[in-house]
Order: C-alpha cells, then structure tokens, then sequence
C-alpha cells in the first residue's frame, strides 16, 4: 500500500483463507476495500488464488496476496493474475527485503519478468508520452513487508529503509509470541503495542505505510483515531463464519429457552 494512494483514507481488508471466488463479493457488499489472500495459513493454494484474483476488478488497488516464503515463482503468477500487493511473511533483514522487491518490482527497480497477463493490467498515464508498461506497474504493485518478530523489530530500520519497499505489516500475534507472551492481537498495551508505535515512527520517517491486523472493529477504530496504522486486516473469513454461526445458534437456544417465536 502506498503512502502516495492514501490521502485521508484508512483502508479495511480482510484475510481470506478459502478457495471462494463469492467471498469478495460480499465481503466488498459489506463496505470491505480490499482482501489479503492468505497463502501462508488455510486452504488457499495458488491455482486458486490466481483465479480470485482475476475475478477481481483490475483496478482494485487492495487484492492482495500473502505468500508463504519469498520464492519468485508463485509471487510471479499472483501478479500476472492481478494482485496489487505481496505480502512476505517473517521479514526479519534487509536482505530479505531486497528479494522481496526483486521478485515484485519491474526492472531497473527490481527482478520482475515481464510475460502474458491481465489485458490492460497496468496502464501507463496517458499524459506522459515516455510513461510504459513496466513503470506504471510498479506504481501500482506494493512490496509488503510482514514483522512479526522480535528479530524483524529490532531490524526494522534496515528493513524499512530498503529502496522499493512500500509498506510494513504487522502480525501482532506471532510478534507477542516472540516475546514469550499469548499468541494473540488486540494488545492495548506491552511490547506489542510499544512495537506498534515504533514502526509508526520508523515508517512514516521513510515514507512507507504500515498496517496490521486486527480482529476487533473497536480495536481497529482505536488504532485509526490515535493515527498508529494507516490500514487494517479487520477479521479472517474462517473466524467470521465461525462466529456468525456461533452467534445464530446462540441466539436460537436463548429464543427456544424463553419460548420467543418472533
């Protein structure tokens, strides 16, 4: 995600772990911006994620893709199918980083094959005869890095530092597990939530957008208003469902208990 594309807008996607091309769908009905589809963690593999992808708008500058490792093949394809952002898990060094822009960017910033892939996928700006191709598609795709450790943290400046990165992301569960501490998000204070604010500082003194994920609306709100993130991953598809089916059956057996038929 780019600091340039924001303006006063604080985007909310969510992480989708499932192969389902209707998700998106309702998620977007529901006033979601964008998807994180999850190659890491869940069911997603990446024949399917590529087809999600190119049932998204093209224009949709929030499909985004996490991916399990930063091997450049499957990065390659998920951008051939329209992914506007990488996602790289564990970043922990620069050098990482660097293959993470590499694999994501057009050359001369990076490695990126140029092949076959969405028509019209990147077009250049019209108002600029020397505008192409490969520059326009380096605009529009964003190099993710993923910290969540304590490793990552303490390298942050390195990492945010490295030319063609253009976001942090923040995993908050692992990043408290690194610390000895429950694998859980939400954190309202402890080093977690010193983490949160020390990457705001370093990204912002880069010029590099920061986001992370939550899995509380309020929590969310919380970290918009006091100015920390500038995006959010606001719930997993997994979780939701699980809940919305929690919450139907629950409130079935309190209306079964008070004899309620309306």
């Amino acid at each position: 995600m780019k600091r340039a594309a924001l303006g006063s807008v604080n985007p909310v996607l969510y992480h989708q772990s499932v192969p389902s091309f209707s998700m998106p769908e309702w998620a977007a009905a529901a006033g979601y911006d964008g998807v994180v589809l999850d190659l890491q963690h869940g069911e997603l593999g990446l024949d399917a994620a590529c087809g999600i992808l190119r049932s998204l708008p093209r224009d949709n500058a929030y499909a985004y893709a996490r991916v399990g490792s930063l091997d450049a093949a499957p990065v390659l394809r998920l951008l051939d199918s329209g992914a506007r952002g990488i996602i790289a898990p564990t970043v922990e060094s620069r050098s990482q980083t660097e293959a993470l822009v590499a694999a994501t960017k057009y050359p001369p910033a990076g490695n990126r094959s140029l092949g076959p892939s969405r028509p019209a996928l990147y077009p250049a700006d019209p108002g600029d005869p020397a505008d192409s191709y490969t520059e326009a598609g380096n605009r529009a795709v964003s190099a993710i890095a993923q910290i969540e450790t304590k490793a990552g943290l303490d390298r942050a400046e390195e990492i945010v530092s490295t030319p063609g990165l253009d976001s942090v992301y923040i995993g908050p569960a692992d990043l408290a597990v690194s610390y000895g501490m429950p694998g859980r998000g939400d954190w309202a204070d402890g080093p977690v939530r010193e983490a949160i604010a020390y990457l705001r500082e370093v990204t912002t003194a880069h010029g590099v957008t920061l986001g992370i994920y939550s899995g509380r609306p309020e929590y969310t709100a919380g970290l918009f208003a006091e100015g920390l993130v500038d995006y959010v991953a606001l719930g997993i598809d997994l979780v939701l469902l699980n809940r919305a089916f929690g919450d139907t059956i629950a409130a079935l057996k309190a209306a079964r208990s008070t004899g309620s038929t309306s």
